[in-house]
């Protein structure tokens, strides 16, 4: 009986080798500091309306110190999202 023809396969080859690319990020080194002292800010704002009884830090926005002193915070986070 004849054989019937095989088709010749090429070897193996593993495809060409990828050189890592260095990823380029840009420094953020002010976002840390910049982050923990809204944040700190935000804090101490609020403290101070607190154990001043409303007198400080500005006598005139009543309750609504409390607003900027989570205003401050939410700023912090704000700048959290810049972080890499």
């Amino acid at each position: 009986m004849p054989k019937s023809r095989i088709r010749k396969k090429d070897d193996y080859t593993p495809p060409p080798s990828r050189q890592a690319q260095a990823i380029k990020l840009t420094s953020r080194s002010w976002v840390a500091p910049v982050m923990l002292a809204l944040f700190l800010i935000g804090l101490a704002w609020i403290v101070v309306f607190y154990v001043t009884e409303t007198q400080l830090p500005i006598e005139a926005l009543g309750n609504w110190n409390i607003v900027v002193g989570f205003g401050f915070i939410a700023a912090g986070f704000g700048v959290s999202t810049q972080w890499k």
